[in-house]
């Protein structure tokens, strides 16, 4: 069995990828489908795949639009079997109070990576939501201080919730502080995360109130200016900068990211649109200062932190790499189960 194979066999089997139609998933199917903590054992295990080399390279193409933007990504995992995505996801960030859609809209396409037969056409907003918090969580799992209990989240959407449920699959999440610029939407995080996972949740009146006591920190804003410096953090935290996914988006500042140390996604990505951008336009760091990428540490090549004092900072761009990993686990239950709606493409 490779190693791809190996790295999900306990999430489940791989289907043989032989049939002549392609699977439509929905959104619900997805949710069904692919629970947090298997799209944590996948997403690490594509990453462990990717410093073995068994990975087709990650691709970002990226097109403003009037008050959006759409963004594709690309990437592919060998082994048996192997598979490719494409995914597009459209970013609208004033879609929910103008007209009542969802901020992100988009859609997946999986394909055999052998003979490019397209698999399946599922939606990608959940896919995205998952696989970003499984990448934190993996993460966190390896840069995080071990024990690490508290965690800030700035920035209280969707990607709030999916990341206190990622870190509580790795870490023991008990104390939870929670920022964001309209308070009403903070509160809200708050009852729902006590209702649901009886975990203490206390809302602040700035991002350091809570940063500053926490052994974790999440942003995941659409900020196009710092919104955590070097003075709100505390000695040994780590912090998932999720957030900045094109150029123009900032949620650390320079100082923060010239003193920690910086783990990233994808090297190549982060120089060009992360938070490392900003720090390398600003001539504060070089490529060569940071310290490895997630695929390196979680493979045991690369160097991670070192120390109880180092604060550590993962710049996450977002890379398909976790959207083929989380696609192939619902792809492979959905033929498992019988789920979704086949069609006939070339008809």
């Amino acid at each position: 069995m490779d190693g791809w194979s190996a790295g999900v066999n306990h999430v489940f089997m791989a289907t043989s990828a032989d049939s002549t139609k392609t699977l439509v998933l929905t959104r619900s199917d997805v949710i069904a489908l692919l629970p947090m903590a298997d799209c944590i054992a996948a997403v690490e295990a594509a990453f462990a795949q990717d410093a073995a080399g068994r990975a087709i390279p990650a691709g970002v193409l990226g097109t403003h639009v009037s008050d959006g933007g759409f963004h594709m990504k690309t990437a592919g995992l060998l082994g048996r079997p192997s598979y490719f995505a494409a995914k597009i996801n459209a970013n609208f960030p004033a879609n929910p109070g103008r007209s009542g859609l969802p901020t992100i809209q988009g859609v997946l396409v999986l394909f055999d990576a052998t003979n490019g037969a397209p698999l399946a056409i599922m939606d990608s907003a959940e896919i995205t939501r998952l696989r970003t918090a499984a990448a934190s969580a993996v993460a966190a799992k390896h840069l995080a201080l071990d024990g690490a209990s508290s965690l800030t989240v700035c920035g209280c959407g969707l990607q709030a919730r999916a990341h206190l449920e990622a870190f509580r699959v790795v870490r023991p999440v008990d104390r939870v502080f929670a920022y964001d610029l309209d308070a009403k939407r903070a509160h809200a995080f708050a009852e729902d995360v006590r209702h649901l996972l009886d975990i203490d949740v206390s809302v602040v009146p700035s991002i350091r109130a809570g940063s500053i006591q926490s052994a974790m920190i999440v942003t995941c804003t659409p900020s196009q200016t710092p919104v955590l410096g070097l003075d709100d953090v505390a000695p040994g935290a780590f912090v998932a900068a999720v957030g900045a996914d094109s150029e123009h988006k900032q949620e650390i500042d320079v100082g923060l990211m010239a003193a920690a140390v910086v783990v990233v996604d994808v090297l190549r990505q982060c120089a060009t649109i992360g938070d490392l951008h900003h720090a390398l336009e600003a001539g504060v760091m070089t490529e060569s200062g940071v310290r490895a990428d997630l695929a390196s540490v979680v493979a045991g090549t690369g160097v991670g932190r070192k120390n109880d004092r180092e604060i550590v900072v993962f710049d996450s761009t977002g890379t398909a790499l976790e959207d083929v990993a989380a696609a192939a686990i619902v792809y492979g239950r959905a033929m498992a189960n019988g789920a979704g709606v086949q069609i006939d493409l070339s008809r």
